[in-house]
Order: structure tokens, then C-alpha cells, then sequence
């Protein structure tokens, strides 16, 4: 872990990063791949210590309130966050200023907030994403082996039911070979089902690969799972797409399980409903 002195803090569109890098471990992470242009090794998270200055500084500037994303490319409930609490104090100002929050996570830490996840949801909105892959405990511990598994995590999807909080899913990545069963896609969704969440977003059956994340994902395979390399290897070569073969009939269910439960299933009206600020709560009133 190392600290600096960032420049800026939230993107073109809103979104905000408190951390550079990870601690979880999951196997498949994107954010390790080389076009992001790490200059650190990706567990030696950055630390972004005067987060919180800039973001109050660019919630005043704004005409509009509108909803702060956070996650998109590191977790923002890393081990460090305990003792850190950057988000922590970064909700602390979305809530203050009444702003919305869209945050993405893997952890349980995020219960933690739980008291400033409702204070946003009731002056604004507030929608906390979570992350599934698999429903084998014992597969998750593999490949996201640091951090919470996905039945507590179903149990935070559950809690933020509970306090009127609502949720989004990222099902995703599906990966050729270990997770893409019909058992294991209807029992991430029968998790979704009782949570009541209000979406999922899942780009396809399939994983993605780059320069980076690839090789550390097949290390990863050679420790776990011998053999499976080659076999990733005779069927996708190094493409960047990797398709399940049974991608076909698994969206058929995801589809079929989400419209008869009235799941909102489409990737843009996901990220509409992320984005959309309640129009009543537009208008600052900073004096």
C-alpha cells in the first residue's frame, strides 16, 4: 500500500476511484490487464489520500446533484478500507451534500456503511451493486479468494432488501468450463429472486481476457485446476472473447428466469437506472 496526492477524482461521467489496484485476488480480474497502464504491482493498492478534499471540492462546483459511482475499476471495500475508511468518508459527503451513490462491491465491509447507505437513499438514492459468479462456496474460495464468499454475500443483498435499499448484480464472468452450469446460473438467480433485486447485468455467458489479466488468470488455472490451460488454449487461442459453449441456452434461462420474476435484464437500462438521479432532488441549494 502506498499513498499520493491524486489530481482529480471523478471521471467525465461521474464515476470515482479511492483505490488503484486490489487485494482480493479473483482470478479473472480485468482491472490486472496492461491497458490500464498500472505502474505498481497491482496488490500494492494505491491510495488515494486526499480523496475526500477533491470530492467535496467537485460536489460544490456542480449545477446539478447527480449519482457518484464508485467501483467500477478497484473495490472500494478492500481490506485497507477498515482502517482507512476513505469511502467511508467520501459517502460521508455524497450524504451531506445529498448526491446519489451507485457503489460496486464484492465485500461485506460495505454493511458497515449501512447507516449512510439508507441516509443517501432516503434524501436521494442510493444502489448498491454486487458481484456473483458462482453458488459453490468452495469454487468461489478459488477464484475470489479474499474476500467475502457469495452466500454472505447474498445474505448483504438480502440486508440492503431489507432497508430499502435497492441492488444490481453483475453476473459475471462465466467461465468456460468451471461455472457455466444451468445449476450454477439458476442458483445465482434464485439469490437474485429473493433478494427482490432490481436487476442484473450480465454481458453473456463467457469471460473476457487481455494482456495481463490472461496470464495471470492461466497461473492461476496451473495452480488450481492442471490441465485446464490446455484446454482453454485448444478452444480460444489468445482471444480476447471467450464464449461458453453453452452461452446459448444459459442466456435462454437467464432470460426466462428474469422476465417471470420481473427482473430488469437489460445491460442499458441497468446502467440507465444507475445513472438516472430522481428528478425532484436535481436542483442545488448551496448557499
Amino acid at each position: 500500500m502506498h499513498f499520493v496526492n491524486a489530481k482529480g477524482i471523478l471521471s467525465p461521467q461521474n464515476g470515482m476511484n479511492v483505490y488503484r489496484g486490489c487485494t482480493h485476488g479473483c482470478i479473472y480480474c480485468d482491472s490486472r490487464s496492461t491497458c490500464y497502464g498500472f505502474n505498481h504491482e497491482f496488490e500494492d493498492v494505491e491510495v488515494k489520500q486526499n480523496a475526500p478534499e477533491l470530492l467535496e471540492k467537485a460536489l460544490r462546483s456542480k449545477r446539478k446533484r447527480c449519482m457518484i459511482g464508485t467501483g467500477a475499476m478497484c473495490d472500494p471495500y478492500m481490506h485497507c478500507e477498515e482502517s482507512l475508511q476513505i469511502t467511508r468518508k467520501c459517502l460521508e459527503l455524497i450524504e451531506r451534500y445529498e448526491f446519489g451513490a451507485a457503489i460496486q462491491t464484492k465485500s461485506d465491509r460495505i454493511l458497515r456503511d449501512l447507516d449512510l447507505l439508507k441516509s443517501i437513499n432516503e434524501k436521494a438514492k442510493c444502489v448498491v451493486q454486487i458481484t456473483l459468479t458462482t453458488c459453490d462456496e468452495d469454487l468461489c474460495r478459488i477464484l475470489e479468494p479474499n474476500v467475502c464468499t457469495t452466500g454472505r454475500r447474498a445474505e448483504v443483498l438480502n440486508i440492503m432488501r431489507d432497508n430499502g435499499i435497492p441492488t444490481i448484480v453483475w453476473l459475471s464472468p462465466v467461465l468456460p468450463f468451471l461455472n457455466d452450469t444451468e445449476e450454477n446460473i439458476r442458483g445465482i438467480l434464485e439469490y437474485c429472486i429473493q433478494a427482490k433485486v432490481y436487476g442484473i447485468i450480465c454481458f453473456g455467458m463467457g469471460l473476457t481476457l487481455r494482456n495481463g489479466d490472461r496470464e495471470y488468470f492461466y497461473q492461476a488455472l496451473d495452480r488450481h485446476f492442471p490441465g485446464l490451460r490446455q484446454k482453454y488454449h485448444g478452444k480460444y487461442g489468445y482471444s480476447y472473447e471467450l464464449k461458453s459453449e453453452r452461452h446459448d441456452r444459459l442466456m435462454g434461462i437467464f432470460r426466462e428466469v428474469c422476465e417471470k420474476n420481473g427482473i430488469v435484464y437489460d445491460v442499458g437500462n441497468c446502467f440507465q437506472y444507475l445513472h438516472e438521479f430522481p428528478e425532484k432532488y436535481e436542483q442545488l441549494t448551496f448557499f
